[in-house]
């Protein structure tokens, strides 16, 4: 599991690397592009994610108790919160591809080249971010469906962990992201 975590960092921080490369070149384009973003949208987010991130341990903590039933509760709220950040995450994109402002458009081609790469960046990172949050609601499903039938219980619940551990990651990501994005401008 920390191997595969270690790679999942390894392919974010190539990102952010491309992203610290093209922004110092095109500083001001960054700024003027950040400004069509919706910082609610992102700090709606960002608090969605770091609530689920504490319901995920509140879950462990209660299959390590034997709780059972309190843990089934806590993994269903991480379910609900990550399809709360995908639904806002939608919106929000939604909103930009109806401003004319996605990938290949006409609006967006005619803006500097800086804020061509901004938005590029930006539906390829936070994309492939929501894409991480989508397989993390399905382990954490299979994970709440093996604690509904016993297989996940207070004496084995390392996997219920690794599920957690996952679910950090992404909102450790999340996390990156919402200031490079949503508060540079």
């Amino acid at each position: 599991m920390w191997l595969f975590l270690f790679t999942e960092l390894l392919l974010f921080g190539g990102m952010f690397l491309v992203y610290a490369v093209y922004k110092f070149t095109h500083t001001e384009q960054f700024h003027i592009a950040a400004k069509e973003l919706n910082t609610l949208f992102g700090a709606l987010n960002t608090i969605i994610l770091l609530t689920s991130s504490l319901t995920i341990v509140l879950a462990i903590v209660a299959i390590s108790r034997g709780q059972k039933y309190l843990s089934l509760f806590f993994q269903l709220m991480t379910l609900a919160m990550a399809g709360g950040f995908l639904v806002n995450k939608y919106f929000e994109w939604s909103a930009k591809i109806a401003h004319g402002i996605y990938p290949g458009s006409e609006k967006l081609l005619e803006k500097e080249s800086g804020e061509i790469l901004f938005f590029g960046l930006y539906y390829v990172m936070t994309g492939l971010h929501g894409l991480h949050v989508i397989i993390g609601m399905v382990l954490i499903g299979v994970m709440t469906w093996w604690t509904w039938k016993d297989k996940i219980n207070q004496s084995q619940f390392v996997r219920l962990e690794s599920a957690g551990l996952y679910w950090h990651l992404v909102d450790v990501i999340w996390i990156f992201l919402f200031p490079l994005f949503y508060l540079i401008s």
